[in-house]
């Protein structure tokens, strides 16, 4: 076995093989145990695992890519850093793939916050190596995809997309976007939000884990 490219945590599948893989993929901040919690919660068939972002933060934490605040209080992400965490999870797809019972045939991403915004990122970018993304409170950057698109490349795609709708943190006008970015590319999604800031409101969870349940 060769060493895979991000740490993780698994919950292996009831299936001994071809199982459906579930990746998830922590918020700025966090770690591979945050998400986690919901793994007991979801269908014994799926493969979980759950991924550490590879930039460690101090005194704690990890993140996918670096936020930077400038003199004026503004804000923005290290976008160059965001594809390198792409494409590592890219490459950890495929390992994961190789290494554990799983269909690969079968993939589904599920993303809070960065991890949200990574999971779109991966997905338009490698959706060969993806067919279902859950993604909460993030939204789609623009700059972490490609800027030619091919339809045909994306109609195996799903996306289950949420939001806060007093989100403090993604402001929920950049989230309100993404069901028009992705009916321009022909993806097949949903777009919810709830009555709660940056988290996921218990009705958000029992949404999106019964359409996931559909789908797997």
């Amino acid at each position: 076995m060769k060493d895979l490219s991000l740490y993780h945590i698994t919950r292996p599948s009831t299936l001994k093989e071809n199982a459906p893989l579930l990746i998830m993929f922590h918020g700025y901040g966090s770690d591979e145990n945050d998400l986690f919690s919901f793994a007991s919660e979801l269908p014994e068939d799926l493969f979980i695992i759950s991924v550490r972002a590879p930039f460690a933060m101090q005194p704690y934490g990890n993140a996918w890519y670096a936020i930077n605040f400038d003199e004026d209080n503004g804000k923005w992400s290290d976008d160059e850093q965001a594809k390198t965490s792409r494409d590592l999870i890219s490459k950890f797809i495929d390992e994961a793939t190789e290494q554990y019972p799983v269909d690969k045939e079968n993939v589904s991403l599920l993303g809070f916050s960065q991890g949200s915004i990574l999971s779109y990122a991966v997905a338009l970018t490698y959706p060969e190596k993806v067919n279902n993304i859950i993604a909460l409170s993030g939204y789609i950057n623009q700059e972490l995809i490609p800027k030619n698109h091919n339809t045909e490349d994306y109609k195996h795609l799903n996306f289950f997309c949420s939001h806060g709708s007093v989100d403090q943190v993604i402001p929920v006008d950049w989230a309100r976007k993404t069901p028009g970015i992705l009916d321009g590319l022909s993806i097949k999604h949903e777009y919810h939000e709830y009555p709660v800031g940056h988290g996921v409101a218990p009705q958000n969870f029992y949404d999106f884990k019964n359409w996931l349940s559909k789908l797997v």
